[in-house]
């Protein structure tokens, strides 16, 4: 029986390590999202494992994604994790005295979760709490979702998603810019949300932007395709292709398309930052975030300046990028305690 038992809760580990590395098929998933409506412990236990895999591949290489290395860190700490709990119980009459309470409770439980599921009852994903990641001014972040879909997440951004992420849904929200791999998965399509857009995708590469104090959004698709919806001014969606780039006045709520080399909107990756005829606001917030630093702009009339040109973060400092852009005779700056000022 025990063995028994042990290859049943072996099983059901295999199946979440293969949930939250690779995705399952409707068969397992079924299985899997079944075993979790039983019972409030499994609930617990596959939000325990989790939050051990999150902890996982955020501790791995940011540079290089080994799926079989990953799920051996994962194997490892779940069973030290079990290990601990088995040492943390010491048999004492006092337990066994409750072990008739507890299955019976058991019992109920797992009675009510049987009829809530059939009944389509709860959907799991709303009782999950939601994941955080965010990158500071001066760094980007790069992870990998549950679903193995490839995420940078560019300087000042934060991005949450639901620990069901992949059960109901692939959703994620967003503020800031992030540039995305999807991995394809037709059953549940991706879709990043902010306060202004929202897009819907299968598998595609593309880059969104959306700070809160910016006054535009855009998207840039390189592959694939995506629909993009504006939350702003109710209207139809928009399916983008290819090298187009769509930009949303928050104000006005004006959505507009054109062509565009889309991988430039991405190339912040490589510690480019590209500038495409920005005006010098938008400049101004790009080189905060990117170099954690303060910028003022002295004078209103400089606000319509457009300047194109790519720059290095790692390699040329802040002060380089303004003496080059201060170059084309358009403005002065200099730098005092560390604030650099624009007139």
């Amino acid at each position: 029986m025990t063995n028994m038992n042990s290859n049943a809760h072996t099983h059901i580990d295999e199946l979440i390590i293969t949930y939250l590395s690779e995705g399952l098929d409707d068969s397992s998933l079924a299985e899997l999202k079944s075993w979790v409506g039983e019972s409030q412990q499994n609930k617990d236990e596959f939000l325990r494992q989790q939050e051990i895999w999150f902890s996982s591949r955020i501790a791995a290489d940011d540079n290089e994604y080994d799926v079989e290395h990953a799920k051996e860190i994962f194997r490892k700490r779940v069973h030290r994790a079990k290990a601990d709990a088995k040492i943390n119980r010491k048999p004492n009459k006092a337990i066994y005295s409750k072990l008739w309470k507890y299955a019976v409770a058991a019992v109920i439980a797992c009675i009510i979760a049987f009829m809530a599921y059939w009944r389509g009852g709860e959907d799991i994903k709303s009782n999950f709490a939601d994941i955080t990641v965010e990158a500071p001014l001066g760094a980007k972040t790069k992870l990998y979702l549950p679903d193995g879909t490839l995420v940078w997440l560019n300087a000042g951004t934060k991005m949450s998603y639901s620990q069901g992420f992949g059960v109901e849904d692939r959703s994620v929200n967003i503020n800031g810019e992030g540039y995305f791999e999807v991995t394809m998965n037709e059953s549940l399509p991706f879709s990043v949300r902010s306060g202004a857009l929202n897009v819907r995708v299968l598998g595609t590469k593309f880059n969104f932007r959306d700070y809160n104090e910016d006054s535009q959004a855009s998207v840039s698709l390189l592959e694939g395709k995506v629909a993009l919806s504006n939350l702003i001014i109710k209207s139809n969606d928009i399916v983008m292709s290819p090298n187009q780039q769509a930009f949303l006045d928050k104000k006005s709520g004006t959505l507009t398309m054109k062509s565009s080399i889309a991988s430039n909107s991405a190339s912040w990756k490589e510690d480019v930052i590209f500038f495409d005829e920005e005006t010098l606001p938008e400049i101004i917030k790009i080189l905060e975030r990117s170099y954690k630093v303060k910028i003022v702009l002295r004078n209103d009339s400089l606000n319509n300046l457009r300047f194109y040109g790519n720059f290095i973060s790692t390699d040329q400092s802040i002060e380089e990028v303004l003496h080059a852009l201060s170059s084309t005779g358009k403005f002065k700056y200099e730098i005092e305690n560390e604030t650099a000022f624009i007139y």
